[in-house]
């Protein structure tokens, strides 16, 4: 069975997006430097969104099922855009930051599964995908 998501135009560039099982809205609009608004995601970054929530989420799965503390576990993204046409994302920069706290095994063990997300998997290999993962006490 699929994820259904549907879109509404709501007027301006603005796109009202609606996760069918939950209902959940989500309102996007292009960036400034493509005449949109910036008031809310653009649809590029929904992607970059996607990234880093994917990586945490694959890896949150892995610490639930194995009793792993991943509490202070977060994520910064920076989404480049292309110079040249057709517009694109053209690179990717992923900061984990983890727990200090974990073992060496556990800490190559999730980095193994973070680096295997469906998303990363999904994205275009013309992407460059720039990830790093950060370890703090």
């Amino acid at each position: 069975m699929g994820v259904k998501i549907s879109g509404t135009f709501v007027g301006g560039l603005s796109m009202e997006m609606t996760h069918e099982l939950s209902k959940t809205k989500l309102l996007t609009d292009p960036p400034l430097d493509n005449g949109g608004e910036g008031r809310s995601f653009s649809p590029t970054d929904l992607v970059a969104t996607a990234i880093g929530s994917c990586i945490m989420s694959v890896m949150a799965i892995y610490a639930k099922k194995n009793g792993v503390n991943l509490k202070g576990m977060a994520c910064q993204v920076e989404k480049h855009m292309s110079q040249d046409l057709p517009r694109r994302i053209s690179a990717l920069d992923v900061v984990i930051i983890m727990p200090g706290h974990l073992s060496e095994a556990q800490r190559k063990e999730l980095e193994v599964i973070g680096n295997n997300c469906p998303v990363i998997h999904s994205i275009s290999s013309a992407i460059a995908l720039n990830k790093t993962y950060r370890y703090e006490a």
